[in-house]
């Protein structure tokens, strides 16, 4: 911005200065041409004098001689019908028609004009003086004064160039450090202040910027100490749910329930860390998507059983990594797998496929009628919180992969596919072995 500012100050400054220049230095020309045509008119006054008085050859010459015109071989007199007197150089045909018309000319002649004065000698006798004026003599002290007008014009548009360069740096670095703020803003740092400079207005927005970031950071705090708040106040029933799940007589319905209890508590656990401690939030470590999936189907394996849901999995033999945290990548597939469990009728089939960048979820219920709403946060068409599919579609978001909804051709109902890229080590050995 700052660089703009002093470009089209700089261009601003430059043409005033041509449309200045170019008319001064035609008219320092003009002048100089105009002083030497008045010199040449004056050098003739003492020729007329004398002309008036005699017409004496001998007379008029010492005359002319005695002019410094006449002294540099530059005045010549043309009397009538007489050689002249000094060095012409006019045309015979400038010379006639300045005895016809009886007014003064000035002609081109090589190196120079010539100034031709009329003068009576006597009644119907009229004679011309001749002032040669090379030149030199024309444009002496124009080189000179365009020059100066150059240097002037120079340092006039430097001097402004400058000048609005030290005008744009106050708004200029208060905008870089209002930018610089809202980038660590960006970035998740709420101590980010601006010191207030620059104009009036880039100074009120400097104040601005730090009482939202004020209002911001408090709002944030606030949101953390509620969710963290929320998430404790689920250890009491969870803690009697544990307690009942302990007074069951032991066997497999026990244990699983233990391991729910244990689930949901790690879960409420990662919650309040997450709101007191969000920096240590997303591990950007990636995970197993096969061992993931694998160990949630042993989870829903008894619920499928007692609503006697026929369901079968594909794949999942290798390892999967995928760029996504273990936490997330739980979430998700519980989400998926959940939304079967209650929006399908019991007894409705599943099946989930694992392959080698994607995870797909089939059922063989109703299906999805409007995908783009499915994913909208808090929308749902089945009484629900809306929050399954959101959650799926924002970690295939952050992870750079790709949800698509359809319906499955075998089982009839909804096909949620979740993409993942490849991994770069995996990508390397894929070209590879591609030759």
């Amino acid at each position: 911005m700052r660089s703009r500012l002093v470009r089209g100050a700089l261009a601003v400054t430059s043409m005033v200065a041509i449309a200045f220049l170019v008319p001064l230095a035609l008219l320092a020309g003009q002048i100089a041409h105009d002083r030497a045509i008045a010199d040449a008119r004056g050098e003739t006054a003492v020729v007329i004098a004398a002309v008036t008085v005699t017409e004496d050859r001998a007379v008029l010459e010492r005359v002319v001689a005695s002019t410094p015109a006449g002294a540099d071989g530059r005045l010549a007199l043309h009397l009538p019908d007489e050689e002249p007197i000094g060095v012409p150089r006019a045309e015979p045909a400038d010379l006639r028609l300045v005895m016809d018309t009886g007014q003064p000319l000035t002609a081109d002649v090589p190196d120079g004009v010539v100034f031709l004065q009329p003068s009576t000698f006597a009644p119907g006798r009229i004679g011309v003086i001749e002032v040669w004026v090379p030149r030199t003599e024309l444009e002496r002290g124009v080189g000179p004064a365009r020059l100066s007008m150059v240097v002037l014009a120079a340092v006039l548009v430097a001097s402004s160039t400058v000048l609005a360069d030290r005008l744009a740096a106050g708004p200029v670095t208060a905008a870089r450090h209002l930018a610089a703020a809202a980038r660590r803003i960006g970035q998740h740092d709420l101590q980010a202040r601006v010191e207030p400079s620059g104009p009036a207005e880039l100074a009120e927005v400097g104040r601005t910027f730090n009482l939202m970031a004020e209002r911001l950071h408090a709002l944030l705090l606030k949101e953390r100490e509620r969710a963290a708040d929320l998430s404790h106040r689920l250890r009491t029933p969870m803690t009697a749910l544990r307690l009942d799940a302990e007074s069951l007589a032991g066997g497999t319905l026990q244990q699983r329930l233990i391991e729910g209890i244990d689930a949901i508590e790690a879960e409420v656990d990662a919650i309040i860390t997450a709101a007191r401690n969000p920096g240590t939030a997303g591990s950007a470590e990636g995970c197993d998507l096969a061992e993931v999936v694998n160990d949630r189907l042993s989870f829903w394996a008894l619920p499928a059983e007692h609503q006697q849901r026929q369901w079968q999995w594909r794949g999942g033999t290798t390892p999967v990594p995928v760029p996504v945290p273990r936490a997330e990548l739980v979430s998700a597939v519980d989400a998926l797998l959940g939304n079967i469990f209650r929006h399908t009728p019991a007894g409705t089939p599943f099946r989930v496929t694992v392959t080698a960048r994607a995870l797909v979820v089939e059922d063989g219920g109703p299906g999805i009628t409007d995908a783009d709403q499915a994913v909208q946060r808090g929308v749902s068409g089945a009484a629900s919180s809306g929050l399954g599919l959101d959650i799926v579609h924002r970690m295939c978001t952050h992870a750079s992969g790709r949800l698509e909804i359809g319906r499955s051709r075998e089982l009839g109902g909804a096909r949620i596919v979740l993409s993942f890229p490849l991994p770069p080590r995996q990508t390397t050995l894929d070209r590879s072995s591609r030759g």
